[in-house]
């Protein structure tokens, strides 16, 4: 499922997590990718038993879905946002590096 980057992945198993009645088109709408790729990864996910999916039977449209993470899908999710903190984390300590010299060049002036 490498059409999302961990970033996205991370954010499509949070919201699976957190809101599993949630639609396909709302979750492109959070993620901000087409509705298309939701579906695909959705697909995806299924195929490889990191969601399972059932109806949502309070919902008054039968054709609604919950999406559940899986104990695989946990142990992903787990994995994703341990990448995820971890890329991060580097971003942070680059930022830092930068400002510290632009900060240096600042006092030079």
């Amino acid at each position: 499922m490498s059409v999302l980057s961990d970033e996205n992945r991370y954010q499509l198993l949070k919201l699976l997590e957190e809101n599993p009645e949630m639609s396909q088109r709302q979750i492109a709408d959070a993620l901000g990718v087409s509705l298309g790729k939701v579906n695909f990864c959705l697909r995806a996910l299924i195929e490889i038993g990191s969601v399972k999916v059932a109806n949502f039977s309070r919902s008054p449209n039968k054709k609604a879905y919950v999406y559940l993470l899986t104990t695989k899908g946990i142990e992903e999710k787990a994995m994703v946002t341990l990448r995820f903190l971890s890329k991060k984390q580097n971003e942070y300590e680059e930022l830092k590096r930068e400002i510290n010299e632009l900060k240096n060049e600042v006092k030079l002036l």
